[in-house]
């Protein structure tokens, strides 16, 4: 069964959009955290695990000398055998069908909060949705996201009992679709904990739980629609959060602690991944994740821009990257020419079928 979101893009979004192109990803940079392990420039052929270039700045890569590599570890989150207290205290917004937790307003609550990892405060502070090492964009839903929802729908893709990983998940809207399609399992990772706790597992549960979600039935979420355009009921059963688990941490990590786990762990058949190409710096590290994770036979859906200005990252030059390691072969399946273009590519290991 294929799946057709029909999703717009505000005024307001654009601006953000516009912004993650220019000033802020300036800014960004590779995923990284406080725990620093001394390593090499000097890398062939880097292992899983290993990330040449992660946690550096454009200028040090540049340099043949010893580096700091930052990881930041990973770690399981679940889900709360309470349901509706995970909605406790969200804004609950709607698109079409899917749900979503307000940003804004999970911003606002957390202000004054000592949540962790101290992202909303020190976004909020330094007036940027992208600080190195601390926060990822993970409370922003980027327009790329939705062009890749709507290309599901356009090439039929199947999730039918697939084993499914939302990679860089942020809201975990792509997730949210290939449940909603029936996936056997789905997997979110997002390199921010505060993200998974706050956005995405919350994001994941309204849309299981529908109804539920709305003003004065359980959690004490709001939709922006009335009633009338509200659906009478989930496409999928609280049941379905079953087949989910969530992780945070950076992609090397997470790959270590899923390939390590006492749970059984099966590779995936589709991996889906939007705007996580904007730094060359990591692009090692998103390869060899993607090399141990994917299943010999599965495909990568990945969306990006063509190009990001501040940071040199984007489409074509990632698929160079992959070209030059001779692992996986690409196709732009798709390319989106309103405003900055944009591109759907897929991967697959050159040795499937």
């Amino acid at each position: 069964m294929a799946f057709r979101f029909n999703f717009f893009i505000d005024e307001n979004e654009n601006n953000e959009a516009d912004a993650r192109d220019g000033m802020d990803l300036e800014l960004r940079a590779p995923k990284r955290t406080q725990e620093c392990v001394e390593k090499s420039k000097e890398t062939s052929s880097p292992i899983v695990g290993s990330s040449p270039g992660l946690g550096t700045d454009k200028h040090e890569a540049e340099t043949p000398s010893e580096k700091k590599f930052c990881f930041k570890a990973a770690k399981e989150h679940a889900v709360p055998e309470d349901l509706d207290k995970v909605l406790e205290n969200k804004v609950m917004e709607r698109r079409w069908d899917l749900y979503y937790v307000n940003v804004s307003a999970v911003e606002m609550s957390r202000l004054d909060d000592a949540d962790g990892e101290g992202i909303v405060s020190k976004s909020v502070s330094s007036h940027s949705d992208l600080i190195p090492g601390v926060y990822e964009g993970g409370l922003k839903i980027w327009e790329c996201t939705f062009d890749l929802i709507d290309y599901f729908s356009e090439a039929e893709i199947q999730f039918t009992d697939k084993t499914v990983l939302d990679l860089g998940c942020g809201a975990g809207l792509l997730g949210i679709v290939a449940l909603k399609g029936k996936a056997g399992k789905v997997h979110f990772q997002d390199y921010n904990s505060t993200v998974i706790d706050e956005i995405t597992l919350p994001n994941a549960v309204a849309n299981c739980i529908g109804d539920r979600s709305r003003t004065g039935s359980g959690g004490g979420g709001k939709t922006q629609e009335p009633p009338s355009k509200r659906p009478k009921k989930a496409e999928c059963s609280p049941d379905a959060l079953t087949k989910c688990r969530f992780f945070s941490g950076e992609w090397s990590e997470v790959s270590r602690l899923l390939s390590s786990s006492n749970k059984p762990f099966s590779k995936y058949d589709i991996i889906l991944t939007s705007e996580t190409i904007y730094n060359p710096d990591y692009y090692a590290a998103l390869h060899n994740t993607l090399a141990q994770l994917l299943d010999k036979s599965g495909r990568v859906y990945l969306a990006s821009k063509a190009h990001y200005f501040g940071v040199g990252g984007g489409i074509y030059l990632f698929e160079k990257f992959v070209e030059e390691r001779n692992v996986f072969r690409t196709s732009i399946v798709k390319i989106i020419d309103k405003g900055l273009q944009r591109c759907i590519m897929e991967m697959a290991f050159k040795d499937s079928s």
